[in-house]
């Protein structure tokens, strides 16, 4: 009895197909699913071939057949990589602590992140897929590392790295950044710690540096005024004129880096305009005797 029809059936999806005359096999160009097969059972679409006879007669068979199983297997691949993106830090950060928790993104909607590819390289290191911390989250993976060394104070770069299952790899990302646990100095050649002066004029002189994250602002105060910023030059040298006020004046001198870590230098500086008062002055004895001793006593206040 002659064959009516041959049809193929691939997720859910029946092709008739066409018998080619010199080769006497039945044909058809199909389109695969658009989705990759990992996600399905055993990662493969299951094909199914009917055959139906002019009698009416059918023949089926399927992945589940065990001499033709093997052969009706179709394994769909998709071509898009994960997606990467950081968190944390940003592009150009300072960051005051040297173990930062780096934080970032993978995503992959079709075949899926594969966990075991995903990895850190800190600057020049080797990558790291160890102590990793993968929260699974839809389409992906939350992920973060926390160095179990210090990084050292300056500039550092991190790039991350994931594939997903059919072994597309991610686009590489990185972002570079700044450790900074060192505060700026902050030298103060005037006015001397304690001075007594009765000159209300009052020059503050200092100078200021970091070495990693320059440049750094200086503000000054004078008792319980406001903070003033004061230029500070490309040496890292500045100057303040203040006005002291009578008695024991307060002077803060403050520079902070663009990290946000600050050094303070604390200035007290005394201003006394007032003469002493002499109030008596006592010679004894009174007259004396040419060539002799006396003593003479001053009663003074200031």
């Amino acid at each position: 009895m002659a064959v009516k029809t041959v049809q193929a059936i691939v997720n859910g999806v029946t092709t008739t197909l066409t018998l080619n005359e010199s080769t006497g096999k039945y044909e058809a160009t199909m389109t695969a699913p658009n989705k990759s097969s990992y996600n399905q059972s055993g990662h493969y679409y299951g094909v199914t071939v009917k055959v139906t006879d002019q009698a009416g007669n059918v023949t089926t068979k399927d992945a589940n057949d065990a001499t033709l199983g093997a052969s009706l297997k179709l394994t769909v691949k998709e071509k898009v990589a994960p997606t990467l993106a950081f968190t944390y830090p940003s592009a150009g950060a300072l960051i005051i602590n040297n173990k930062p928790q780096i934080k970032w993104t993978v995503r992959d909607d079709d075949s899926g992140v594969n966990p075991d590819t995903i990895g850190i390289t800190i600057d020049s290191g080797s990558k790291i897929t160890s102590g990793i911390v993968k929260t699974s989250v839809d389409g992906g993976y939350d992920c973060s590392y926390t160095p179990t060394t210090a990084l050292a104070d300056g500039s550092h770069t991190i790039k991350i790295d994931a594939s997903d299952y059919d072994g597309n790899a991610a686009t590489q990302k990185s972002v570079t950044f700044k450790i900074d646990t060192v505060p700026p100095t902050l030298n103060i050649t005037a006015p001397a710690a304690g001075l007594i002066t009765n000159k209300s004029a009052c020059k503050v002189t200092g100078t200021t540096n970091d070495v990693t994250s320059s440049p750094v602002k200086v503000t000054v105060k004078l008792n319980s005024g406001s903070a003033e910023s004061v230029a500070v030059g490309t040496d890292g040298s500045f100057t303040k004129n203040l006005t002291l006020v009578e008695g024991v004046n307060t002077i803060t001198i403050v520079a902070t880096d663009s990290a946000g870590k600050a050094t303070t230098v604390t200035r007290t500086v005394t201003l006394d305009t007032k003469a002493p008062t002499i109030s008596a002055v006592t010679l004894t004895p009174n007259p004396v005797d040419a060539g002799q001793t006396y003593v003479i006593t001053v009663t003074v206040s200031d």
